[in-house]
Order: structure tokens, then sequence, then C-alpha cells
């Protein structure tokens, strides 16, 4: 009997762990510094791109830059998160999110950054707490995080958005080690935590992570679902001078390895304010993989359901299949986008999905710990992927440790590029020499349009190749200028707002959904856009969703963006939640189309100019 690769994997036992004889030596060799929970060691060689066809776009300029400017953007908070040169424990690793949260309803979108705390504390009053920015539509923000009732201090992690009452305005939910915490918007620019009154209190302490609203069952009411990473206690969490535990000979936190997962949430939305868990009987705990960090939810598979796909720290990933009867069934080794190209778990931390080959189907990004690529896994449309890693050119990188992740459509010309935000998880490690910066640079890859990616980081402008300790980060449109700009969160420094500078001239289209017998944010909407380049028949379309959650711990712009290049028009069909279909014509470039299920068009705007730019 023949035995490809991801048949292997599938006749797997529930250990999931593959090794060669090679890879049994190396780990014995790495023992004494692996105990409880160190990460084992991979070759950070930088390996060769991979030969294929010419492009013609490889070498040409970029026609984009991106400029942090954040701090002359009124950006001024620093956020904190754990030791700044030395940490005890892995709680102080794993830094926040943020989300491009347009919470006042005016199409100009806000942004809302996680904060962290310290092991020793603060003195009263002076607790870091989370931030909201108000979008002042000339290039600037006003901290409105008091007025607003959003000042929250304690070990944030996460960020999600959703409108889960169907009020029509956008709520806010933010993870924590502890007690997560829901945030009811009250249209009046001000928010109220109905965390008990929604039944989201937690009976004991969780080490809650990745987060996303979803209408897993399509009633119109989103539900909630929350990853969940260790089951930690700092009372009995192993010290590493007392457990050993080291990265390359240098005394680091111990974890995960070693430490007991923690366990995911799903949350059903019963239709009246309140959340009732059925994670269990959901099918949510039966996974090979266990360390859940980031989430994104997409119809992956499809169907016309919502999928959950989760990177997990360490071990396999999870792809919680929608069964259409309120469970879910994790078939990620089958669909082989559970490890990497030769059977191995990753240590994933971010994840992102779009149609990067423009055929329809939704491929998956996922970021990774340093050693080890980034992966890219193709859809082939029969609920499989391949891994595309090294045949696109993601395979170069193996230096940097990846957080933050988007596919995102940089010069707007119909094929989605890459951005990857980098930092190191161990402080310890600057001035040492033996490995890659704390504070390191993105990746910027551009798409060659043939499945391959051109890393231009180089080209990518200041924004890009400053070092930054970055961890979170989110996309959207903050300027409203037609290209795509990227907020991104960092660990015990002030945020980056990477301002995208464009000189294509391609045009563009944004489309925001308003949802009636859907959920009223429309998330989960399946989006087609469909344009005839050079006035020709022959269709070029593009596809995506609106989705809450995703990247590492972030949010990003519920608006869905698409490039357009040169066409003027274009025509849009949208696949509700509901089931209901609604195709629109002949739609103008370089505007902002708000559109109602049923198929009206509540307004569509156009900034031909937009200040401070």
């Amino acid at each position: 009997m023949g035995w490809s690769r991801r048949s292997f994997l599938t006749s797997l036992s529930s250990t999931a762990l593959v090794l060669t004889l090679d890879d049994v030596l190396a780990l014995a060799a790495q023992q004494p510094a692996q105990q409880i929970g160190a990460r084992p060691t991979f070759d950070t060689k930088p390996r060769p791109a991979p030969k294929g066809l010419p492009s013609p776009v490889l070498g040409t300029p970029l026609g984009v830059s991106f400029i942090d400017v954040a701090r002359e953007s009124g950006l001024n908070a620093k956020t904190i998160y754990g030791n700044e040169h030395k940490n005890r424990y892995l709680l102080e690793t794993t830094g926040c999110g943020v989300a491009f949260f347009d919470y006042d309803q005016d199409d100009w979108i806000d942004i809302f950054l996680v904060n962290g705390t310290r092991l020793d504390g603060f003195p009263a009053g002076q607790e870091p707490i989370n931030r909201l920015f108000k979008n002042n539509r000339d290039g600037t923000f006003t901290d409105v995080t008091l007025q607003a009732g959003l000042a929250h201090s304690g070990w944030g992690q996460g960020c999600c958005v959703g409108d889960y009452n169907n009020d029509g305005w956008n709520d806010l939910f933010v993870s924590y080690y502890g007690q997560n915490v829901l945030y009811r918007n009250n249209g009046n620019g001000t928010f109220t935590n109905v965390t008990k009154e929604a039944g989201l209190l937690q009976s004991t302490t969780r080490w809650n992570s990745g987060c996303a609203f979803l209408d897993y069952d399509r009633d119109g009411h989103l539900d909630l679902f929350v990853a969940n990473y260790i089951d930690f206690d700092i009372k009995t969490a192993p010290l590493p001078e007392a457990a050993g535990c080291a990265y390359k000979g240098i005394q680091v936190a111990c974890g995960p390895p070693g430490l007991q997962g923690g366990k995911n949430i799903l949350y059903h939305n019963n239709g009246d304010g309140t959340f009732t868990d059925v994670s269990q009987k959901a099918g949510m705990w039966e996974t090979i993989g266990t360390y859940a960090l980031s989430v994104s939810v997409s119809d992956i598979d499809g169907d016309g359901w919502p999928d959950i796909y989760v990177a997990n720290d360490s071990t396999a990933a999870t792809f919680y299949q929608n069964q259409k009867d309120g469970t879910f069934k994790d078939v990620a080794i089958e669909a082989g986008i559970a490890y990497s190209p030769d059977g191995k778990p990753q240590a994933g931390m971010g994840v992102s999905i779009g149609d990067f080959n423009r055929d329809g189907l939704l491929d998956i990004v996922k970021t990774n710990f340093a050693g080890d690529t980034d992966s890219l896994y193709l859809n082939l449309g029969d609920g499989t992927f391949e891994d595309h890693t090294y045949l696109s050119g993601l395979g170069v990188n193996t230096r940097y440790l990846g957080w933050g992740v988007g596919f995102l459509d940089m010069d707007n010309d119909g094929w989605l590029d890459i951005l990857i935000s980098n930092g190191h998880v161990y402080p310890e490690v600057d001035g040492t020499h033996i490995d890659a910066p704390y504070a390191e640079h993105k990746y910027l890859y551009r798409n060659l349009r043939n499945g391959q990616f051109e890393e231009v980081t180089a080209q990518g402008g200041p924004g890009i190749t400053a070092a930054a300790p970055a961890r979170g980060c989110a996309f959207g449109d903050y300027d409203n200028d037609g290209d795509i700009d990227v907020v991104v969160n960092c660990v015990n420094a002030y945020p980056q707002l990477l301002r995208c500078d464009s000189t294509t001239g391609r045009n563009w289209i944004k489309i925001r959904t308003v949802g009636t017998k859907s959920n009223r944010a429309g998330i989960g909407a399946r989006l087609l856009v469909t344009t005839r380049p050079d006035n020709t028949d022959k269709p070029f379309v593009q596809v995506d969703e609106v989705r809450s959650g995703g990247s590492y711990y972030s949010q990003n712009d519920l608006r869905v963006h698409f490039g357009l290049d040169r066409a003027t028009k274009a025509d849009v069909r949208i696949q509700w939640p509901s089931g209901t279909v609604d195709e629109l014509h002949g739609l103008d470039a370089n505007y902002l189309h708000v559109i109602q299920e049923g198929g009206k068009v509540l307004k569509s705007t156009s900034w031909a100019k937009v200040a401070g730019k």
C-alpha cells in the first residue's frame, strides 16, 4: 500500500509527534537544556528561495512605503508587559493585541490598545490601563479611554469586536489572564462592563488568549470563541533557576512544554444578552493540540458554515470544522494544516486567512517561533491543503520570531501580500550575540501573482525596517486614503502606526456590511468582488469575508478592502450567514459602500482629500 505524507499523518496516534532518527538524536543532545519547557532549537541557517517561473513584477519598484507616525498621531501610551530585561514566568512574554475599531460608527476607524502589567505591581492609581484612541479624521487621535469607561488594568491578552446584542453598535471583548471583560457599546461614546450580566464570569483563573465573535449556528446572534493557553498558577509555576529551563544556554522562563495546556471555550449567544458555555458538548476539548494562542474564523471549507483555525504553541495546530449541528471536529491532521511540511509540531503564534492565489479558495498563513519558517497553506478545494511555505518563497526566513500577521493588498493590484510583525520572546537574548535580538524588524512579502512571493522588507520603508518588540498587529485604512495601514502593539514600548504611503494610483473599494436576518455586523458574510480589467470580458474575481479576531490577539477593520488595480467599477456578491445572497452591479471604485442585507446600499462615501497626509 502506498502512503502519502498526509495519509501517514492522518494515521498517527494521539501523541501527534513525528520524529526521524536524526530528530531523536538531536533532541537527546539538547535534553539538559530542554527540561520543563524550553523550546526546541531548530536550524537557523537561511534556506535558498525556490526557483520558479519568472514574474512580471519581480524586482520592480514597490510603489508603497510604510512610515511609523504613531507619536505625531497622538498614540502616546506605552504598553507595559512583564519585566523589561529578565522574565521569571512565561506569563511575562506573550504581550497584547490591538484593534482597529470604529466604536462611534463614523467610518473613521479608531484604535484600541490592550495593556498589561508586571509581577511586582504598581502603586494605586498608577497601573497601566487599556487605551481607546478616537480618530480625529485629520491623521491624529485623541485618548478617550476614561470618558469611554474602558480603563482597566491586568494581564491583558487579546481583543475582538462584534455586535453581540444586534443594536447596531459594535461591542468589545478583551481576554485576560484572569477574568475576561465584555464591554457593551452604549452608542453614545461610552461602554458598560456587562461581563457578569452576560454570564461570562469564570469560576477559575484561566489564561485566556485569542478570541473571535462568530455565528457558528447561523441563528443571527454572535457567539464567542475564546482560546486558552496554559493552566497557569503563579504559586506552583516552575522558576527557571529551579527547573533548569534554558534557551540556547540562556536561562529563560519555563514552558509551554511540560506545563498543562488550557481548554478552549465556546460561548453560545442566547439571544437575550447572555451567553452559555457549550465548550464540552460542542467538541472544543477533543483536539490533538493545546497551548492555544491566536484564532481566525472563516468558512474555510466553503460549505457556508464558519470554521475555526487555532495557532497552537509548540504542538499541532487545531482546525475546528463546523459539523452544522452545534458541534465541531478537529480535522487539522486530515486537512494537512496541523504540522510543518516534514510532519513536526510548530510553535504557532499568529494566523491570517485570505485567497492569495485568487482561485476563490481561502488559504492560511501562520507565524511561528524563531529558528523555524512561518507557514503558508494552499487550499486545494477538497477539504485539504498543501504546505506552500517553500514553494511560495516564505521559507527564506527562519531567524525572526513572528507574531501578528495579515494578508493585505498593500499596492491595490488585487493580489494579497503578507506582512509579519516580529519580536523575540525572551528579553534575555539581548547582548548575548548568540541569537536574534529582542526587537526585530518586520517581514514584508509582495505577491508575484504566480503562487510566489518576493521578500521586499528592505524596500518597505522605515516602518518595516525599524526594529521593534512587536506582538499584535491589526490592518485597516485609518486615514481613508484607500491603502491599508497597520497598527502594532509592542512590549514595554510605544505602539507603532504604520501609515501606508502609495504612489501606485490604483483603485480600490471598501464594503461595510449591515445584517438584518444575519448578525448586525455581518460577521461571516462572504464577499465576491468582480472586475474586468482593460474592459475585457475576462473577469477578475476576489473573495474575502467579514471577520472578528485574527492576526495575533487582534482585530482588523471590519470594513472589507479590495484593491481594483485600474478598474473603475466593481460587481459585488454577498452571501450572508443567513443564506441570503445579494448581487450589486457597477459599484464605483474609490468609495466605501455600506450594504444592508437585502441588497440596499445605505450610503456610499468617497474621501477625495484626507487632511494630515
